[in-house]
């Protein structure tokens, strides 16, 4: 499995957004929309072509990753995602991907997707195959409601992302649902976010409540630690 670190050459150049060009700071949650809104239309201007060559390269670095993560003690592996839409890095097919790979695991899992609630936080459900439209756009599985908490099972969390940097700074879209979502992670537990190519920057605007993640899964350059992911387990 290809594996980088955070500092690797091929982490990408990245605008500086601590001053303004007066020398002032500038307000974060400013910058962070300006480069959410650029990187977002430039996610829309790839061709469905470049979009399934993409989803295909993140989907085959995920099945190392999950062959790599040791056995839980406790039996199989709990795994949270989500299912992408339009644009987003996975592929649409994403769910079905890692339940197929989760299958084939020795002693099997289970895997959970996120349902939006009307606070914006999140629940999870357990995915068996079966998805329904949700609020926002989203796809959600349809099985019984396990909670906000049921997130702190996870041998692996897969999230969602408009961009990352090196210190592990997660770029969403702007509705905190996953900040506060991954905050419930156990120390440990690997976060990967996942991203195009392109989309692995230099330095990414931070605001305090912002969660970080311990690495990024991009088309080209597989797994990228950052550095926040120095103890997570994945052997690579």
């Amino acid at each position: 499995m290809r594996c980088l670190h955070s500092g690797a050459n091929d982490v990408g150049s990245a605008q500086a957004f601590r001053v303004s060009d007066s020398g002032e700071p500038i307000d974060h949650a400013t910058s962070k929309a300006a480069l959410r809104s650029r990187l977002l239309a430039a996610r829309r201007q790839l061709t469905d072509r470049e979009r399934a060559t993409a989803a295909a390269a993140v989907q085959a670095t995920l099945h190392q990753v999950l062959a790599a993560l040791p056995p839980p003690a406790r039996g199989g592996l709990t795994v949270t995602a989500y299912a992408p839409f339009g644009a987003e890095p996975g592929g649409a097919d994403l769910p079905d991907v890692l339940l197929a790979a989760l299958a084939d695991q020795p002693a099997g899992g289970r895997l959970l997707l996120p349902v939006l609630r009307p606070d914006l936080d999140l629940s999870w459900a357990r995915y068996e195959g079966q998805l329904a439209a949700g609020h926002r756009g989203m796809r959600e599985p349809v099985g019984p409601r396990l909670g906000r908490g049921a997130v702190a099972e996870a041998d692996l969390v897969l999230v969602p992302a408009v961009a990352v940097d090196q210190r592990g700074v997660r770029l969403g879209r702007g509705g905190g649902s996953y900040d506060r979502a991954l905050a419930r992670v156990p120390a440990g537990v690997p976060v990967l976010a996942l991203l195009h190519d392109g989309e692995l920057l230099a330095e990414v605007p931070a605001e305090p409540h912002d969660a970080r993640v311990t690495g990024a899964v991009t088309p080209a350059s597989g797994l990228v630690r950052t550095a926040t992911g120095g103890s997570d387990p994945i052997a690579c």
